[in-house]
């Protein structure tokens, strides 16, 4: 397994980070990458955007990564503008009232180039095809009714 993950690793680093990004796909992909697991090991990186691609393709989700991402309900602002509704997202980090600009550009280019992997599909799924996960210091409702698939750095994975 860990060579395995060292291919995979040496592999996302060398994929153009900048190509061609249709849709934002790999702009959006990234910012969960970086905000969901930042701190995490590669293969962390890899799980969570592996979630994201695994709800693009099922049917009670958007079909896209960017509205998968960004799912949940939103308000009109003092502004008057269409915002999320604060913790009531599907990933934390887009709902959470802080600023969604990456600060650290090492973990930053790392995140792209992740994404830019997942999104090719030269990097493969290694959450075999979930698409939920939490943190292990919570336990949220529905993770009683999935299946528990694996655990990775401190994220617990679903199907």
């Amino acid at each position: 397994m860990k060579r395995i993950i060292l291919a995979i690793v040496l592999y996302a680093c060398s994929i153009n980070s900048y190509a061609y990004d249709e849709n934002g796909a790999r702009l959006c992909l990234a910012q969960n990458i970086y905000f969901e697991a930042g701190n995490q090991s590669v293969a962390g990186k890899i799980a969570v955007a592996n979630v994201v691609m695994n709800r693009v393709k099922m049917k009670e989700y958007p079909n896209n990564v960017c509205d998968v991402i960004h799912q949940g309900p939103t308000r009109i602002n003092w502004k008057g503008n269409e915002v999320p509704v604060k913790h009531r997202c599907q990933f934390s980090w887009y709902c959470d009232g802080k600023s969604d600009e990456p600060v650290d550009s090492k973990t930053w280019n790392k995140s792209l180039k992740i994404a830019a992997g997942v999104l090719s599909g030269t990097i493969p799924d290694i959450t075999e095809g979930s698409s939920h996960y939490h943190a292990d210091f919570v336990r949220p409702d529905w993770a009683e009714y999935l299946k528990l698939v694996t655990v990775i750095d401190n994220h617990i994975f679903y199907k």
